[in-house]
């Protein structure tokens, strides 16, 4: 049986090709680790991709600024339909549809037992910490594809309780893989609360998703910053003020302009190690974001920084910056006796919480992100849009289900 995937070819470029279906088993390929090859997985299963995602992260990846093989297949926010299960699961069965965490994670080790399912033990032979679909993360296949293997079942997968339910709400659902509760872990581990004022770095998908969840967590508001005025204007969509800072390099003098002083409680870094100074003229700056929110965040306040940092970029801006060190104002975070949270998003800690939001009704995540729903074909083209600017998140949907369930019109966007 043919299995078609989304696959990094060179810097700018991703195609579609067939990569053979998957059976429980970690094959060798393309960034998988030799000493994760031929690892069994009877605690696994097979999905039918029903929906997955293009990622911010993954664009880091397919600009060239990791070291990500040519071949890799990408995509690390899977919603899928269980059609094979391993003969060591116990709770899964065919046909759940399920949500697939974007950490790998055993449920064993003892990070896994203390919900620190980010940093799991047993899965990268590397360090602490897996993924689906991404470099230096094991390799693990990825499931922008039609079908894809996922190890560790009974442990990592959230089963939706009603499948026409979550079929109804599927393009919310679909965010639970990532983006939904990193915005989410961004926003709680700023300490936003009843009443908080909240600064968030980053118009795209997850700092939307991070505003939506200040929002849910009681902000009283929710300033959103970022250079590109579509992005901003998707904010305003839903209630957030904005700051365009291409056209104003002083954050504070904004945020004073909103609040009648010049800083927030709490503030999210949703951009990461690409980030951009602010004024027109500004170029590639990576500390800026980290700094500026050091800058307008009170006495302490925290920072939330699920914006990803890397050890690795061959196209940083300078020596220090291509291994991950960057020129942090550190002193000023100390002096403000600030609480920093970093590392990748420990999903199943939230995402059991936020799929109850979004059946009830509470949380609309689709609509704040501007799903837009693409065929596997046209994920090269997505992939430009996206790392274009367009205001959007798009959802690949491998087998047309999801256009069908919906009765959308191609590429339609969902508001």
């Amino acid at each position: 049986m043919s299995n078609k995937a989304v696959v990094y070819s060179k810097p700018g470029e991703v195609e579609v090709k067939d990569i053979g279906y998957p059976d429980l088993v970690l094959r060798d390929g393309p960034g998988v680790n030799p000493l994760n090859v031929g690892r069994k997985c009877n605690h696994g299963v097979i999905l039918k991709v029903i929906a997955t995602n293009i990622c911010g992260s993954d664009q880091h990846m397919v600009r060239g600024r990791t070291t990500a093989p040519s071949g890799l297949v990408l995509g690390h926010e899977i919603t899928g339909e269980v059609i094979e299960v391993g003969s060591d699961v116990e709770f899964i069965e065919k046909g759940d549809i399920v949500s697939v965490p974007f950490n790998i994670a055993c449920g064993r080790c003892v990070n896994c037992r203390q919900q620190d399912t980010h940093i799991c033990l047993n899965v990268n032979p590397d360090r602490p910490g897996s993924a689906y679909g991404y470099v230096d993360m094991g390799g693990w296949v990825g499931g922008q594809s039609e079908y894809v293997m996922v190890p560790y079942a009974d442990f990592q997968l959230l089963k939706f309780p009603d499948r026409d339910k979550a079929m109804d709400k599927i393009l919310d659902l679909t965010m639970l893989s990532d983006i939904f509760p990193t915005g989410y872990h961004g926003a709680y581990s700023a300490g936003v609360k009843m009443g908080s004022t909240v600064y968030v770095a980053g118009a795209g998908p997850v700092g939307l998703a991070a505003a939506h969840s200040a929002q849910l967590l009681g902000a009283s508001v929710v300033i959103v910053g970022d250079l590109n005025e579509e992005r901003l204007a998707q904010a305003r969509s839903f209630g957030c003020e904005t700051v365009n800072l291409r056209d104003h390099d002083d954050l504070g003098e904004q945020i004073e302009q909103i609040l009648g002083v010049p800083e927030v409680d709490c503030a999210v870094d949703a951009v990461g190690f690409e980030a951009s100074g602010h004024g027109k003229d500004a170029g590639e700056a990576p500390a800026t974001v980290l700094n500026s929110i050091m800058d307008i965040t009170r006495a302490g306040g925290r920072l939330g920084i699920p914006g990803l940092y890397v050890t690795g970029d061959p196209g940083a801006v300078d020596a220090e910056a291509k291994e991950g060190t960057l020129k942090i104002r550190f002193g000023l975070g100390f002096a403000k006796a600030h609480h920093f949270v970093t590392g990748q998003t420990p999903v199943m800690k939230y995402n059991r919480d936020l799929m109850q939001a979004i059946l009830s009704g509470r949380a609309q995540i689709a609509k704040v992100v501007n799903a837009t729903v693409i065929s596997m074909g046209e994920s090269p083209d997505g992939y430009k849009q996206f790392d274009g600017g367009a205001a959007r998140k798009y959802v690949i949907d491998p087998h047309g289900t999801v256009r069908k369930h919906l009765s959308l019109d191609t590429a339609e966007v969902i508001n």
